[in-house]
């Protein structure tokens, strides 16, 4: 490709709101351009390494025998009404109505409409395993999209859909998926960690992130030294290394404890640390049940992990009103004793093992003292509901945690039976009865995986991307538009290697604009063709080599073939 016909606009300067490095190289080297918040145009440059990414997907998931088709952009609300999915997925969703009033939607994700097709068409377990995927564009109303394209409104995905008449099936595509999902971040360039993770609103679980580390990840994942440990915060389990002495149990006393309306305040009024302080922060569930939830005031609540312990679909902290009506008691004055407005009292593990505790009296500036579980209050149950901190025992080797900030580009867990079973999707097995198909679900941000891709492989003016979605192979510069002996090397070469994808700027710029732009262009073999042309000699530089190199036309066909073979 002559870089004089090629549309390629790039900026001498960053624009002001391009925070992250992948945002800053794409937009100056016009990779792509934005149309509106959050939605972009690929340019040619961006659209080249788009669907040399998108091959390698289709590649992978041909060698793992996941079979490619596309469904609708545009759907209609009923699956989803369904599904009982419309409510849940709240304002990101784009909405629309057509001209005969019909509620429809833009495709955030497509469980449902894979769903209705194999509802209506697998009856056996005979037709089973099936692995489907697509790559398509999908919609989400993003409230702040931000840093290019890692977070859009308009954005390429890969999202498949895997159904199984057994759970072994199941395993075997999940495990399956996640090979291939490997192989497709390795051929791209781009280093992953797969962490344990949340579903979200996919439902589902058995859930693994791919994230990739970088400077500006919307996400923090907790590892540790030895990698035997991989979560996403959401998740992160740690181990509790606080043990409170036994001792002697002292009678409950109420205190007055005017104006502590912080565990700070507090812990200073009763000189007490806030490791002898229980917290009961009241959560209304689905909105309609009344949980109280119990931690040690030193600790502060996972909201995901309290979720996937009750199994609904909201919650929210209590408003001061709603404590003032149930309890009588205002923020700070909730307490678990005689606490039978509760519909379940949950603890978390921290609260095992205290002796003689703060909790809130159930008045407005007051507390027990003293106060001791099973004795003088309980709860239903126990279970891990604290956010990890870094630094804290990880749960394997119980070596500390490490938070690195990070990109999700990949998800993968299963979804069990909770869509089929909605939507009817139903097979006879072996023996003859009706069974709902068992749902694996999949996806790769194929637009962020590029922003991720960047943001590791950014170089001081550029970026330097990995060979197999480079948008050229090899530049080729001549620096010299008039000098005839270049200009008939840099044709010559560029016909010998044209196998490559070669890119020839056969621009009359000046040097200092031609490096400037192949800084951007990032391509994994720079050749400049210059002054030594007429001896059979020219420049090669690779993106992080700190100088370029003089080599022989005569050696530069192995060269290539060691880097780009």
């Amino acid at each position: 490709m002559r870089q004089s016909i090629f549309f390629m606009p790039t900026l001498k300067e960053t624009p002001a709101d391009a925070v992250a490095k992948s945002h800053q190289v794409m937009l100056r080297g016009g990779y792509i351009r934005q149309v509106t918040a959050g939605v972009y145009s690929y340019l040619p440059l961006g659209y080249k390494v788009l669907r040399k990414t998108e091959k390698i997907i289709e590649e992978e998931m041909a060698n793992a025998g996941v079979v490619e088709m596309i469904m609708p952009h545009m759907l209609p609300a009923s699956m989803w009404e369904e599904s009982g999915r419309l409510p849940k997925y709240g304002p990101e969703m784009f909405r629309l109505k057509d001209r005969h009033g019909r509620d429809m939607l833009l495709g955030p994700t497509h469980e449902e409409t894979f769903t209705e097709v194999v509802a209506k068409s697998l009856k056996s377990y005979k037709q089973m395993p099936l692995h489907l995927y697509q790559i398509q564009t999908k919609f989400r109303d993003e409230n702040r999209p931000r840093f290019g394209l890692l977070r859009g409104r308009e954005f390429v995905m890969l999202d498949g859909y895997s159904f199984a008449a057994s759970r072994e099936q199941l395993d075997k595509q999940f495990d399956d998926e996640k090979a291939a999902y490997l192989k497709i971040f390795k051929r791209t360039g781009v280093e992953v960690r797969p962490v344990i993770a949340d579903s979200g609103t996919m439902g589902g679980k058995n859930s693994t992130e791919f994230q990739a580390p970088a400077a500006v990840g919307e996400d923090t994942i907790a590892t540790n030294a030895s990698g035997t440990y991989a979560a996403n915060l959401e998740m992160a389990v740690s181990v509790d290394t606080f043990k409170q002495e036994p001792e002697e149990l002292k009678a409950m006393e109420k205190v007055a404890t005017p104006g502590c309306d912080s565990i700070d305040k507090l812990a200073e009024f009763l000189q007490v640390p806030a490791t002898r302080i229980v917290k009961s922060i009241l959560y209304i569930v689905d909105e309609k049940k009344k949980v109280l939830v119990l931690i040690r005031a030193d600790k502060e609540i996972n909201e995901v992990k309290l979720t996937h312990l009750l199994d609904c679909d909201s919650l929210r902290v209590a408003e001061t009103s709603d404590l003032e009506e149930l309890t009588g008691a205002g923020k700070g004055g909730v307490g678990p004793v005689n606490a039978d407005w509760a519909d379940e009292i949950v603890a978390d593990e921290t609260v095992k093992g205290l002796y003689n505790v703060v909790v809130g009296a159930g008045e407005s500036d007051a507390q027990f003292i003293n106060a001791n579980l099973d004795r003088d209050f309980k709860a239903d149950r126990f279970a891990d509901l604290r956010v990890a901190n870094e630094g804290e025992p990880d749960p394997i080797d119980h070596e500390p945690l490490q938070f690195t900030t990070s990109i999700e580009v990949g998800h993968i867990f299963k979804l069990g039976t909770y869509y089929t079973e909605t939507m009817g999707a139903k097979f006879l097995d072996q023996n003859g009865k009706t069974q709902p198909v068992i749902m694996g679900s999949y996806g790769i941000g194929v637009t962020r995986l590029l922003s991720a891709v960047v943001e590791q492989h950014a170089t001081e003016n550029g970026v330097a991307w990995p060979k197999e979605i480079a948008p050229f192979g090899i530049h080729i510069i001549q620096m010299k538009m008039k000098d005839e002996i270049q200009s008939k090397l840099a044709e010559d070469l560029e016909a010998k290697f044209a196998k490559y994808d070669v890119l020839y700027d056969d621009r009359n710029e000046r040097p200092g604009v031609k490096f400037n732009d192949a800084d951007l262009v990032g391509a994994p073999i720079r050749i400049t063709v210059g002054r030594d042309a007429a001896d059979g000699i020219v420049e090669v530089k690779r993106p992080g080599d700190d100088q370029a190199q003089k080599l022989a036309v005569t050696d530069l066909e192995n060269f290539i073939a060691s880097e780009l073979d």
